[in-house]
């Protein structure tokens, strides 16, 4: 046993060299990314403020309906040219990009179909179920009215009622990683915050541990001294 642990000891020596520096780097860094929030190295906090303005389409047959629109997205959808609209309130439709025409919301067997068509194994279908905008489940989290479709692989497919597409796809996997995120980043809340108090102090006291056990690395071990046997 006594041999098995210094050999232990020894290999634990060895691959502290080998991964003490990687480590001490991986928190630094950490660290250093983790002491600022994400918005402000993005620089959105110098983007000045300015009112949002209703979109204009000289010209075009969307000119009536464009009075509280923010954007336009054009898509084909079944064969025809689809606009899909956003309005100031933010709120979202489809019409028909050459008249105009309103087009009406997808219903369950609408968005059961386009799963079916678009993702492999969408044809197996457990459930499929509405959600409101200000009620979406917590892996979509979006403001958006949607279908999740529910399939028997245990893959959410979320498609926009009001969009016509799909809107997200969330495996198991992408569920267990998300998980793991808001583990790494120690927000299980919205794992989305990437800078708060807790994972900086954290990030800071491991950095300190690493430093201090790469640091321990080089002290010298005095050999023990034989033990003396007793006098007959």
């Amino acid at each position: 046993m006594k041999i098995t642990m210094r050999s232990l000891a020894k290999w634990h020596v060895w691959l502290g060299w080998l991964v003490g520096v990687p480590i001490a780097m991986w928190l630094a860094t950490g660290l250093f990314m983790v002491s600022r929030p994400i918005e402000e190295v993005r620089g959105e906090h110098l983007r000045r403020e300015i009112a949002a303005q209703p979109l204009a389409i000289p010209g075009s047959t969307l000119a009536g309906a464009e009075a509280k629109l923010a954007a336009m997205h054009v898509t084909m959808q079944n064969g025809r040219a689809v606009a899909i609209l956003t309005g100031l309130d933010g709120t979202t439709r489809r019409v028909d990009f050459a008249t105009g025409t309103p087009l009406p919301p997808l219903d369950a067997a609408a968005a059961r179909a386009l799963v079916a068509a678009r993702i492999v194994g969408g044809d197996k279908t457990a459930r499929v179920t509405l959600f409101p905008a200000d009620q979406t489940p917590f892996d979509f989290r979006r403001p958006l009215t949607v279908w999740q479709v529910a399939l028997a692989d245990g893959t959410n497919v979320y498609v926009g009622r009001d969009t016509g597409e799909i809107e997200a796809v969330r495996t198991r996997w992408w569920r267990a990683f998300d998980l793991a995120w808001g583990l790494h980043i120690m927000d299980l809340s919205e794992r989305e915050d990437t800078s708060h108090p807790l994972l900086i102090a954290f990030a800071a006291l491991s950095l300190t541990g690493a430093l201090i056990g790469c640091v321990l690395m080089f002290r010298r071990r005095k050999a023990r001294p034989a033990p003396t046997t007793p006098a007959a």
